[in-house]
């Protein structure tokens, strides 16, 4: 006898937690998406994951997490259906049940080209473009050209959250001070005694992502860039908000290749707050 399945936009969210991740990398691994369990597991910690059950029993249907600043700001990222349910309205059921969580907070994602449509049809407006870039960096900055950087401490952790602050215009301490544990490396640049710049470099497969890359100016990028590289023997990946052309065109001209773009979208305000001119890359595209 087969199962009757309840109608798919009856099915019931729950939140999800730490007992998920295996689930939630399953889910990713089922859409062609890498595993990255690590990342999950930042997000699920520092946010709140949501997702609905497969009534059928095989883990998650549909799965994304949400992390938020306060009142100000929330951002939505891993949004994933199963392979088996995709087409079916089973993502804007999701999304129609988190914004609702919401409230009048409002809201900010990074859409790819097929997520798009569904985002617009929700309330969404495109305000920002990111690149995506990815390879083995080959470059430097010359001596003298940037200010100086130095791996980071603890006592550089209150110095980063005023730079962070400036730049991201909302609240991050619950994710900064998570950079420690979260990053192989962390790394600050200082110049006439005052910290200027701050870069992670954390692991994702055979990759390393730089982000969050915060600095005053584009030469204090390029030096936290250069810096995190020296770190590693694995490629490189990063997001960079377009309108920081200088850095992209450097990027690509040290051993990095164009990936992917995503809109940033935002729904409620009509763009993200901060100053863009020091934000050059997110911590994950997935959490704002």
């Amino acid at each position: 006898m087969s199962t009757v399945l309840p109608p798919l936009h009856e099915l019931p969210l729950r939140r999800l937690t730490l007992d998920d991740l295996v689930a939630c990398a399953d889910l990713s691994e089922d859409r062609g998406w890498p595993r990255e369990e690590h990342k999950w597991g930042l997000l699920l910690t520092a946010g709140r994951g949501y997702g609905i059950d497969d009534p059928l029993g095989k883990g998650l249907l549909t799965a994304c997490v949400v992390t938020s600043y306060g009142t100000g700001l929330a951002a939505v990222g891993m949004v994933l259906v199963a392979e088996r349910y995709a087409r079916r309205g089973v993502g804007r059921h999701l999304m129609v049940q988190v914004l609702q969580a919401l409230g009048d907070t409002p809201v900010t994602l990074h859409a790819t080209p097929n997520g798009q449509p569904l985002y617009e049809r929700l309330g969404f407006e495109v305000t920002g473009r990111a690149e995506m870039v990815r390879g083995a960096f080959t470059g430097a900055v010359p001596p003298g050209e940037g200010p100086a950087t130095r791996p980071a401490t603890a006592e550089d952790v209150q110095s980063m959250l005023r730079l962070d602050h400036g730049a991201f215009g909302l609240d991050r301490t619950h994710m900064i001070a998570r950079l420690p544990a979260f990053a192989d490396h962390l790394q600050v640049a200082e110049e006439g005694g005052e910290l200027v710049g701050f870069g992670a470099l954390w692991p994702n497969m055979e990759t390393h992502v730089v982000g969050p890359l915060v600095a005053r100016d584009t030469r204090t990028a390029k030096a936290l860039v250069a810096a995190l590289a020296a770190r590693t023997d694995r490629p490189l990946r990063t997001d960079v908000d377009v309108r920081h052309e200088e850095l992209l065109v450097w990027l690509k001209a040290n051993g990095l290749e164009p990936v992917a773009f995503n809109a940033v979208m935002t729904r409620g305000l009509p763009g993200l707050p901060g100053d863009w001119t020091r934000r050059f890359a997110p911590l994950t595209v997935a959490a704002g």
